[in-house]
């Protein structure tokens, strides 16, 4: 696989609640992370005292994460009232030449900050809130 560009990697929004994505406007850096938590199962019968890990239990999880500057009041928007609606809309994250994962996110956190002689620039964080699919390129 080829190097890839950063800004390739889009965090899209479901505007209407119909499936219509839109890119969120002026993101210059995102960060997209899975996890999954394990279930420790050793006991003193483990072979050679060694971990055990008990497979496919354990909470399953993704967070994203990004930063830009405002170029669109739409997204922006939709964004905000997401956040203090509490609802857990469908994103989807496009990952270049890997595949598109989507699903519900919640919005955890949305930071705004500027100053004075600079441009106004917006944080946000989200936490998957259900099952995610994935679809690869």
């Amino acid at each position: 696989m080829a190097a890839q560009n950063g800004k390739d990697l889009l965090i899209k929004i479901d505007m209407t609640g119909d499936g219509t994505f839109e890119t969120f406007a002026g993101l210059r850096a995102t960060r997209v992370s899975f996890n999954a938590e394990s279930v420790d199962i050793t006991s003193l019968e483990s072979q050679g005292g060694w971990r055990e890990l008990l497979a496919g239990a354990g909470v399953r999880s993704a967070s994203i994460s990004g930063s830009g500057v405002f170029r669109d009041e739409v997204t922006d928007e939709r964004a905000r009232q997401i956040f203090f609606d509490g609802v857990v809309p469908r994103f989807q994250v496009v990952i270049p030449d890997f595949g598109i994962v989507d699903g519900p996110f919640q919005i955890t956190s949305i930071e705004y900050a500027g100053a004075h002689d600079g441009e106004a620039t917006y944080e946000l964080s989200m936490a998957s809130a259900g099952a995610l699919q994935f679809v690869a390129a």
